[in-house]
């Protein structure tokens, strides 16, 4: 059976292709080399529980005082709901969610969390005690400051 001279050359261009993609030189988006070795981070401390922590901006989603990576949120369960339901907030003095989170995309008012609000931490994010990244000059809006 004969090969198509076609065939044969688009064979050796996709492999010269793969090859040169292959070889080619990546570059680390941190600027380090991608083969030397990166130092490992160090490990954060979450807070305790404490209290509410103000807001740097407005619309700015609740920040989670407290530790939450032993949590489960999945489809069938939400462990944040077991305090922060509106049928549970006050037994567990915990913040109660917001009338939003119980809103179709529609604007129609549903009885139970609407789905694209369920995943708590989509939007809400445990603090640590670590120093920022990168030098951080912001400063929170006025209005947050009187809080």
């Amino acid at each position: 059976m004969k090969k198509n001279p076609v065939s044969r050359l688009l064979v050796f261009l996709l492999t010269m292709l793969v090859v040169t993609a292959v070889t080619a030189e990546v570059q680390s988006l941190r600027g380090d080399e991608i083969e030397s070795t990166s130092s490992t981070p160090d490990i954060k401390h979450y807070f305790k529980d404490q209290p509410p922590m103000n807001r740097d901006y407005l619309q700015q989603p609740p920040l989670i005082p407290h530790k939450i990576d032993s949590y489960i949120i999945n489809v069938k369960h939400n462990k944040c709901l077991s305090c922060h339901s509106w049928k549970n907030y006050r037994k567990h003095n915990a913040t109660k969610i917001s009338q939003t989170h119980f809103e179709s995309r529609d604007g129609a008012v549903l009885s139970n969390v609407s789905a694209r609000r369920y995943f708590c931490v989509q939007c809400h994010v445990p603090q640590v005690d670590a120093r920022p990244l990168v030098e951080n000059t912001f400063e929170p809006v006025d209005v947050m400051k009187m809080q």
